[in-house]
């Protein structure tokens, strides 16, 4: 089978602030359990893989994902980008979708959105994180794959390799880059997991959907939380990019 659209989860236990989080318990489910359900639901996408590393710390998390019947990748713990470059090689997508396993509360619908809009406007990288206005958890990266591969051309610094993406968007000059914006700014919020009070957040969101775990919507959350207006992570949201200048966002 012809893989167009490959989607591709970057996961670990070592991460620094919230050690083993992805494995973490959301309403009776590992957190990585909760968001590849909820990544299933896109239309758009046409296979899934987690991309962890091969150290021994991982082999837990390896072990439930292949119980879970999810493919696996391992690779190297600090060079992430050649996780991803090994994965293309060996699926040979034409689109590569990143994310990260800190964001449980992944919108399907978004993802859809997202990707058809890259079909359309036919750039080399969209996202909807050069300019913020999705909350912090709902980051979504999508490139050509031929992209990463131009991209492993160049002479990269280690924080690039380790970002994967960072040298796409710093290099514009050659990279057609393009941002996906929400109908409006709530770069405010923050619904990603990176801390013990954004895990406690995220379950109080998932609480309020048992049973549809995997197929809540945006609009669904969004007036969960107006009506619910104490219910919200006590790490403030301009703490916003702390992940991007550690290794702990996976």
């Amino acid at each position: 089978m012809k893989i167009s659209t490959l989607a591709i989860l970057q996961a670990r236990m070592s991460s620094t602030r919230l050690p083993g989080k992805v494995l973490l318990p959301i309403n009776g489910k590992p957190m990585i359990y909760r968001q590849i359900e909820r990544i299933r639901q896109a239309k758009s996408i046409d296979k899934l893989i987690v991309a962890t590393s091969t150290e021994v710390s991982d082999d837990a998390l390896v072990t439930f994902l292949t119980e879970m019947g999810v493919k696996v990748f391992r690779g190297s713990l600090q060079d992430v980008l050649s996780r991803f470059l090994d994965i293309a090689v060996e699926i040979k997508p034409t689109t590569v979708i990143r994310l990260t396993g800190d964001c449980p509360l992944v919108m399907p619908a978004l993802l859809d959105e997202m990707v058809e809009k890259f079909r359309i406007s036919n750039v080399d990288y969209l996202s909807n994180t050069l300019e913020p206005s999705f909350p912090d958890g709902l980051d979504i990266e999508i490139m050509k794959a031929s992209t990463l591969m131009e991209l492993a051309r160049h002479d990269l610094t280690n924080f690039e390799r380790e970002h994967v993406t960072v040298g796409i968007y710093n290099r514009r000059e050659i990279f057609s880059c393009e941002n996906f914006p929400n109908f409006r700014d709530l770069s405010n919020k923050r619904w990603t997991i990176d801390h013990p009070e954004d895990l406690i957040f995220v379950r109080q969101v998932f609480n309020a959907f048992i049973g549809n775990e995997a197929t809540f919507t945006f609009k669904e959350v969004l007036q969960f939380l107006e009506e619910n207006p104490t219910i919200y992570s006590e790490i403030s949201p301009d703490r916003r990019n702390e992940q991007s200048w550690s290794a702990s966002n996976e």
